[in-house]
């Protein structure tokens, strides 16, 4: 009863607009078995709350990795019972991402979550080339936005980790975004490659860049969306900003995934649309064998939950049906 209990006012907290994506996200993911993730090195209140937190709400078994006195006495300060949580004892932090990505590595868990530790320590470990999680892919970090007053969720790609992508990484960083929102049930999500202007201009890299992707999608190197750039802002997200600028595109004003020139006008891009029009992010890193769920001290319960609701959604081995 006490779950159940849980689990509605997590629902209800999530289902802020119209749309419903995070409740849907949310009851999508409590659907699914929940997943067994790794939590690297919480050693703050705020990284044990987030861990608890998602087991209460069923979504994940939480494995805490870090130094069991240093962990036990931040529970004991912050009143968290840790009672049948699975504990591995580590010294520091290096110690820490190094035993959450081997826990990955043998099977034992579906995902990471940071903890405490910095974000570039994490994941230093998962792209250790011989104990680490690489695959193929380029690694990348995806924030489903869920915006106020804007008809549908947007997911921004990449803000987090990629300082300055090559079009060589965008591909990549691209087919990752895809594939994300292919398992939230977007049949044919539609990209928008983000530049200052929406025309092709040899002085603007980003232009260039956008429209060489564009042609890789056309060759088929890039697969299962419908993608068209260069995109300014406005008329990837306004329907009204593309009509009057004459601007003819399957993904103009509807766009479901901004793929930003780099990781400073993403990082920006994504704390405007937080701190001035009040929208939520919720962050996973993708293109690794296993999701990496990063959480920031200043999340709240909503956030958190939608960072591991994601991670169980691409966790599971067939997708739900999620789209809002």
């Amino acid at each position: 009863m006490a779950r159940q209990t849980t689990r509605k006012r997590a629902g209800g907290a999530l289902d802020r607009h119209a749309h419903g994506g995070y409740a849907r996200l949310l009851r999508a993911a409590q659907a699914l078995p929940r997943i067994r993730v790794a939590v690297a090195h919480p050693c703050s209140k705020e990284a044990l709350r987030a861990a608890i937190e998602s087991r209460d709400a069923g979504l994940i078994e939480p494995v805490l990795v870090g130094p069991r006195a240093r962990i036990d006495a931040i529970a004991r300060g912050a009143r968290l019972a840790l009672g049948g949580i699975e504990r591995v004892d580590t010294e520091h932090s290096h110690a820490s991402a190094a035993a959450a990505v081997q826990l990955a590595r043998e099977g034992k868990v579906a995902a990471l979550m940071k903890g405490s530790l910095h974000t570039d320590e994490l994941l230093h470990a998962v792209l250790d080339r011989a104990t680490g999680l690489r695959t193929a892919r380029r690694i990348s970090h995806a924030m489903l936005m869920d915006v106020p007053n804007h008809p549908r969720p947007l997911l921004i790609t990449d803000a987090a980790v990629n300082i300055a992508p090559t079009l060589a990484d965008k591909a990549d960083i691209l087919q990752n975004a895809i594939d994300l929102m292919r398992r939230l049930g977007y049949a044919a999500p539609k990209v928008a490659i983000l530049s200052a202007v929406e025309t092709v201009n040899p002085a603007i890299a980003s232009t260039i860049e956008a429209a060489a992707l564009c042609k890789m999608v056309d060759r088929g190197q890039i697969s299962g969306g419908i993608v068209d750039g260069p995109l300014a802002f406005d008329n990837a997200v306004s329907s009204e900003a593309a009509r009057i600028k004459g601007i003819a595109s399957p993904v103009a004003g509807c766009a479901d995934v901004l793929l930003v020139p780099d990781l400073e006008s993403g990082n920006m891009l994504y704390k405007q649309l937080v701190y001035l029009a009040g929208a939520d992010a919720a962050g996973v890193v993708l293109g690794a064998r296993v999701p990496i769920i990063l959480t920031s001290r200043a999340d709240n319960l909503r956030i958190r939950l939608a960072s591991c609701a994601l991670a169980v959604v691409l966790a599971a081995p067939v997708a739900p049906a999620v789209r809002a």
